[in-house]
């Protein structure tokens, strides 16, 4: 898989991650489904075709964790942000997305509406 460095330009103490980056129907399905941890320095970045709030939904059944969620425009700037509970059915943005970020529940917090990101590839 693929990997990418988010950066979130809005905060001058963010510590930048890493991410998987995961663009096909398959990957986005699973998702981080039957994962029973996730570091604090790495998430998992579903890259819709299109922006929008459908396309953008996640589900949490089959879950073992809760997840760290923040929904991100084609401009990489955050539209919304949720702490998504282990097997609810679905979680909605309440803005069109294009990237879904599914990261730990602990980095939630340096995340807010508005924040500019930079999603830069790893070589």
């Amino acid at each position: 898989m693929r990997e990418v460095t988010i950066h979130n330009l809005s905060r001058k103490d963010f510590a930048p991650f890493t991410a998987g980056y995961c663009s096909s129907f398959l990957c986005r399905l699973r998702g981080l489904t039957f994962q029973k941890q996730l570091p604090p320095n790495w998430g998992l970045l579903l890259v819709q075709e299109r922006e929008n709030r459908l396309d953008a939904s996640i589900h949490m059944l089959f879950m073992q964790l809760d997840l760290g969620v923040v929904w991100i425009d084609s401009q990489d700037r955050v539209v919304d942000t949720r702490l998504a509970r282990r097997w609810k059915l679905s979680y909605i943005p309440k803005n069109p997305a294009r990237y879904v970020l599914e990261i730990s529940v602990e980095r939630l917090n340096e995340f807010s509406v508005g924040d500019q990101l930079k999603i830069e590839k790893t070589a």
